[in-house]
């Protein structure tokens, strides 16, 4: 594979719905270009995109993977992700590595609950955005009313920019070289080619004129700025038809994607700051050779053989063999052994990299999912906006199966948590219990036997567990005196502190409201070691405390026996006295329920969530005869719901789950997780 430059580069994500054919249309595209001799089954495990043997297992994509071709002196790096929304987290995890976001549908499914999910995610980061139906020779497929649903979903900028014909077995082209004498299964070249120009145009007022006033035809020439604008500013969206299976419009893919879609030149790029928090301000990172090198690692791989591979997009500088690059805020550099660029599962060396390109390193053991990588210590404290995570509602406890492999299982653990920015650990010490957080029951399925396949570590496991957390219900105060004596030296701290709710999803805040020297400064952060070792455990059912703050405001301390640990005990007994005082409560979470199924199981869908405590939303008719309902129901009503959905219809139903926020637990669940707790904390 030759060098190339930015200039020649496009990053492409490649997204959508399970099932819409996105690794058999990567497979499609990689042997059109002449990058592998023949197409891989999906079916078969033999693509090279799905190469975890749990993917072939499945037959769908768990896991992101890069792909690369060379097509028309452009050098196109492919992402392929996940289409389940369990693993939603992955798939978003990618999207500051790319320019370009294409959206993949099912002609015969149309519009679905993924789609709509992602193209909601890749707008909110302006990522230039195009559509590719794929499956467009399928039987019985009305493309008027597919394209219909496409722009009441995504908006009327979502145009055309090729058209199927004969059936779904060929496609015409209406932009470059529009043949207006075609017959297309729905609409027409010219109008197409019209709308497109029409939407292009309206960025440019000097082209704007040039088309309307003097009547003068454009060529793709002159349109390629402004179309790149348009795509930049969401004004448009192409709309590519294609059949990977039988590789109808494959090649117009190509062309698209390599004369129109932004390299890292043109598009929008990720948003860099400098500092945390309210102080973070915007820095400029431009894909410049010439500057200091600037990488984000957007993917951790973990290999008991090749050990931690970190994948990343570089932004700003050139990356080389024996570059001496430092992670995040480290202050000791490491050295680019191998710099490596994947096609798949495997991996070559490569001279260079260039701003825009996407390569890999390997065994450096300090790189983590989301580190900034640099070669300059003035760049350290650089990060990206964050990304909005599904939150990990669904929890399942651990143990190894066999005594001693405690390190074994926590050494596995931190690597699976590694590679999955949706998972959470906790370790709950007053239960002597590890809990896993993963989105759904899914996917913390799929972790479990990763472990087991890959990392050779057997666990026990409890039944998945919901993430409560608690909170207080009205403002109180607490006092806690600690005194110890043991002979020498005593223990001697004193806190007087109060509390408060915050709005639901605030957190949590603490403030220091001491005056006169009552608690010396270097005591405060034990007071608040202390409440923060309660925030974590829990204070009525083992679960943490969220949505409140706590305001220390007075104290006593002893010249002699005055020390932090007396201090961090204290807190944590006010903060204990407080918190039993405030009407303390267990919050569940509530999750946005949307499910999919035959219009005749609505009844009955609808029937179950309401008597689940569930509240339905909304619901609307689909194409054949299929109908989406969707609702709000705390997440605990939804055990084993995949096989209720399969009963109530016929195997035809299909759900996604998406956190909306916590709410009060009814008084009997409450009182029962409360009950179960101090069991527990009695031996019983």
């Amino acid at each position: 594979m030759a060098q190339y430059s930015t200039e020649n580069i496009r990053n492409i994500a490649l997204l959508g719905h399970v099932g819409c054919g996105k690794t058999t249309l990567l497979e499609a595209l990689l042997v059109k270009s002449g990058e592998i001799p023949s197409a891989g089954s999906v079916e078969k495990g033999a693509t090279l995109s799905d190469f975890d043997p749990q993917e072939k297992e499945l037959g769908h994509s768990l896991y992101t993977s890069v792909c690369s071709l060379d097509y028309d002196a452009a050098h196109i790096n492919f992402i392929d992700t996940p289409g389940y929304p369990d693993f939603l987290g992955r798939t978003l995890s990618i999207l500051p590595a790319v320019d370009s976001a294409a959206l993949v549908i099912n002609a015969q499914a149309g519009v679905e609950m993924v789609t709509e999910r992602l193209m909601a995610a890749v707008k909110k980061r302006e990522l230039c955005r195009m559509i590719i139906v794929n499956k467009i020779d399928m039987n019985d497929i009305d493309f008027a009313q597919l394209m219909e649903s496409i722009c009441e979903a995504f908006g009327p900028e979502c145009l055309p920019i090729n058209l199927p014909a004969e059936s779904g077995h060929g496609v015409v082209d209406c932009y470059f070289a529009p043949d207006e004498s075609r017959a297309t299964d729905f609409s027409s070249v010219e109008k197409a080619h019209s709308a497109l120009v029409d939407q292009v145009v309206e960025v440019d007022e000097k082209l704007m004129e040039v088309y309307l006033e003097q009547g003068q035809e454009l060529n793709p020439e002159q349109l390629h700025d402004p179309f790149e604008q348009a795509l930049r500013e969401g004004h448009l969206i192409p709309v590519c038809f294609v059949s990977a299976q039988t590789g109808a419009g494959v090649e117009e893919l190509l062309k698209v994607i390599s004369h129109l879609m932004p390299t890292p030149l043109e598009g929008n790029p990720p948003q860099f700051l400098k500092g945390e928090g309210a102080e973070a301000k915007k820095v400029a990172v431009e894909p410049d050779p010439g500057k200091h090198a600037i990488a984000h690692v957007f993917k951790v791989a973990v290999d008991p053989y090749v050990g931690k591979l970190g994948v990343f997009r570089i932004h700003q500088g050139r990356i080389s063999p024996n570059s001496q690059m430092y992670v995040g805020d480290a202050r000791k550099p490491f050295k680019v052994a191998h710099l490596l660029k994947l096609q798949g599962k495997k991996t070559r060396e490569t001279a260079y990299g260039v701003p825009g390109d996407i390569c890999a390193v390997a065994k450096v053991d300090d790189i983590e999912f989301d580190s900034v990588l640099h070669d300059s210590t003035d760049e350290e404290q650089y990060h990206l906006k964050s990304i909005d995570f599904p939150p990990p509602i669904c929890g399942i406890a651990i143990e190894p199966v066999r005594r001693g492999d405690e390190q074994k299982l926590s050494d596995a653990l931190q690597k699976v948590c590694a590679e999955d920015p949706s998972l959470k650990l906790e370790h709950r010490a007053s239960l002597n219990e590890t809990v896993m957080y993963g989105v759904s029951d899914l996917h913390l399925r799929v972790v479990l036997q990763r472990m087991k396949q890959q990392f050779n570590v057997e666990v026990v496991t409890h039944p998945p567990s919901i993430a409560y957390k608690e909170t207080i219900s009205k403002p109180a105060e607490g006092h806690f005196r600690h005194k110890k004596q043991t002979g020498g030296a005593g223990q001697f701290g004193e806190v007087y502190l109060r509390v408060e709710p915050l709005e639901r999803g605030k957190g949590f805040e603490f403030e220091n409201k001491v005056v006169g020297g009552s608690i010396p400064s270097q005591y405060i952060p034990g007071v608040e070691k202390g409440v923060r070792q309660v925030l974590e455990s829990g204070a009525i059912a083992g679960f943490p405390l969220q949505d409140l703050r706590v305001t220390v405001y007075d104290g006593k301390h002893h010249s002699v026996d005055s020390k932090e640990i007396a201090f961090v005990t204290a807190g944590k007994k006010a903060f204990l006295d407080a918190v039993t005082k405030a009407q303390p409560v267990v919050l569940e979470p509530m999750v946005r329920l949307s499910v999919t199924a035959p219009a005749a199981s609505v009844g009955d869908i609808t029937g179950d969530i309401s008597g689940s405590r569930g509240m339905v939303t909304g619901s609307n008719a689909l194409s054949r005869n299929r109908a989406a309902v969707s609702a709000l129901i705390p997440l605990a009503e939804l055990d084993n719901y995949q096989s209720k959905l399969k009963s109530m219809t016929g195997g035809e139903g299909a759900y996604t789950l998406e956190f909306s926020h916590y709410d009060y637990a009814p008084p009997k669940l409450q009182h029962e997780l409360m009950d179960r707790y101090k069991q527990k904390q009695s031996g019983g």
